[in-house]
């Protein structure tokens, strides 16, 4: 099969992620000596200043780590709802749903913690090794990604009306950041060194990485994220509002390790995170998968797995969340998704249609079952993320949008990192976009968004509830066979990300192993699809029953045998599905393996 780049072997390091430069600093950082926890933290804090419409340091992250000869773990770094954060208080404002930009919206920032509790648990450098990269790149410049600039106009208007402190970092002199220029963001590499000059004195290396922790909890970092929560923003209600973020909040949470949700499937283990996230949306895919498949790309095997995709993201939207207990061990049992396997028929199905686990009913939002209606501003995608506002006044989000061929604006990172010593991690980054929310003045970056992905309704798994997790879409993956990992990957893409992993794993895991190995590249190159038959996770929470979009590379056969099914198929870009970057070991040889996602013209695979 055609590949567009070769697959990375070697035996010394790998990593993959959505921007070259993050890939190559996390590998210069293995080159230093460092180990795979050590080159990730480095890695995602460049993805801070190089994709900053994509991810940022008050955003959050879910981590995979899979230690040589330990068990998997996750790091959540996914902050809570706020205390004041109540669906009373929301409804109070008149809102039915969580604004998709502005304070209101913002969670307790999770990603720093996370990666700080990764670096001072299983790193060995020190805060200033991996905080170099990213400081260097915001005080000296880096040439970003024609993205960055394009995002940045979408919100013009909005910057240089409103959101003023963003036009300042973002709008230097009224321009726009360009491609082949540098860009520079003075005030966040300023945040940098004032936290390395604040914990100098704290003496070893974990103590050190424990005082930023602090910093970021309740010194100057916490004060000035209260201090823009309580300033009144534009967001896309059309209305000003001020958030519920309190010093108390950021005080009192940290990120934390959890044990990972697993599925044994043809020999593979998957894991991912815990229902908070759409994690177990993978591993129900595959508990959906009969014995006999058919056969690889055809039109049999896409409608397989697109309405075993429905009836798994309507498990999703019924059980999923931290507000409520999860019946996720009868979610993966066979009996259940033995006669879930019953309802796919010859034709595609138009229904939201969860199952009752246990015997319990589901129980879904209203607005979710107005969406599965059709009722009015519904038939609109889900996908991608971030949201952001047209303009100052409009309510209506720029983004997330379909274009006419396929493709999304706006979206998440990935980052996969495993190094000589067999030490493996999966992340995926996102929020706290540079049009979610003004940047921070002080700071540099502005709040995160995530509490859009909650309901302003009681007794939902997925409720807005104070100290809780909003449901996030960030899904990273960690595979092993026999007991000992072997395959770290993810990507961006909103609700999109486990139906693009689960094709490309399928890929690996149908296919005859080649050049030595898992031909990770040819399977991220495989023509990908995706569905919208669900309410999507972003503002404004639209759904389209029955859309498939594909990859203008797919078969016209199988796009024509589709449509005769009854599939709404859109034939997309060429290359438009998917983000995907991969890392893998061979258990036996050691060879180490790499390959990144061509599409977006940005993310690459390095190693040796």
């Amino acid at each position: 099969m055609f590949t567009t780049r070769p697959t990375l072997q070697g035996t010394f390091g790998m990593v993959s992620s959505t921007h070259w430069l993050a890939s190559q600093t996390a590998m210069a950082v293995l080159e230093d000596g460092g180990n795979a926890y050590d080159a990730a933290v480095a890695g995602a804090f460049v993805l801070h200043v190089v994709e900053p419409h994509l991810n940022g340091p008050a955003g959050e992250v879910p981590i995979l780590l899979a230690p040589a000869g330990g068990e998997v773990r996750v790091v959540c770094g996914q902050g809570v709802a706020p205390a004041g954060a109540t669906v009373a208080h929301y409804k109070a404002l008149g809102l039915d749903l969580v604004p998709g930009t502005g304070p209101l919206a913002a969670a307790v920032p999770g990603a720093f913690d996370a990666w700080m509790l990764l670096l001072r648990d299983h790193g060995t450098k020190s805060l200033d090794d991996v905080l170099k990269y990213a400081i260097g790149y915001a005080e000296h410049g880096h040439p970003p990604v024609e993205r960055v600039g394009e995002t940045v106009e979408t919100v013009r208007e909005l910057f240089e009306t409103e959101w003023t402190s963003s036009a300042e970092v973002y709008l230097p002199g009224g321009k726009a950041p360009r491609a082949g220029e540098l860009f520079r963001n003075p005030a966040l590499a300023a945040t940098w060194k004032r936290l390395l000059a604040e914990t100098a004195g704290a003496g070893g290396r974990q103590a050190r990485i424990e005082a930023a922790r602090e910093v970021w909890r309740t010194g100057f970092i916490a004060e000035a994220l209260v201090r823009q929560a309580g300033r009144p923003t534009l967001d896309t209600s059309g209305e000003h509002h001020t958030g519920t973020l309190t010093a108390a909040d950021l005080a009192g949470w940290s990120a934390s390790y959890e044990r990972p949700v697993t599925y044994d499937w043809n020999g593979w283990t998957v894991c991912k995170a815990g229902p908070w996230s759409q994690g177990p949306v993978l591993l129900q895919q595959l508990a959906l998968l009969p014995p006999e498949l058919p056969p690889h790309g055809s039109a049999d095997y896409l409608h397989l797995l697109i309405e075993n995709g429905k009836l798994a993201m309507a498990d999703r939207e019924a059980w999923y969340g931290d507000a409520a207990e999860v019946p996720l061990d009868e979610l993966l049992s066979r009996p259940y998704n033995a006669a879930r396997r019953g309802l796919v028929g010859d034709r595609a199905s138009y229904e939201l249609r969860p199952g009752a686990p246990g015997g319990r009913a589901p129980r879904l939002s209203r607005h979710a079952r107005a969406a599965a209606a059709g009722g009015p501003g519904h038939d609109a995608p889900g996908i991608g993320e971030p949201t952001v506002a047209k303009s100052p006044t409009s309510p209506v989000p720029g983004e997330p949008e379909v274009t006419a061929d396929g493709a999304t604006r706006g979206d998440t990172c990935h980052l996969d990192v495993v190094d000589r010593w067999g030490n493996m991690v999966a992340a995926t980054p996102s929020g706290g976009w540079l049009q979610s929310s003004p940047v921070v003045p002080e700071l540099g970056f502005p709040l995160g968004t995530r509490l859009q992905m909650t309901w302003l309704e009681e007794g939902l798994p997925n409720s807005l509830t104070p100290g809780r997790r909003p449901r996030t879409t960030l899904t990273p993956s960690i595979v092993l066979r026999d007991g000992v990992p072997v395959l770290a990957f993810g990507t961006p893409g909103g609700d999109q990300q486990d139906q693009w992993q689960l094709h490309f794993f399928l890929a690996l895991a149908l296919r005859a192993p080649v050049r030595g190995g898992l031909d990770l590249q040819g399977a991220i190159d495989a023509p990908n699809w995706h569905h919208d038959s669900f309410p999507g996770s972003f503002f404004p929470r639209g759904m389209r029953p029955g859309s498939v979009t594909v990859e203008a590379r797919t078969d016209p056969a199988v796009v024509a045998e589709l449509r005769r099914r009854g599939h709404r198929v859109t034939v997309g870009d060429p290359w438009s599905e998917g983000r995907l970057c991969a890392v893998a070991r061979d258990a036996e040889t050691g060879v180490l393996s790499a390959a990144a996602n061509p599409r977006g013209m940005q993310g690459y695979a390095v190693g040796r």
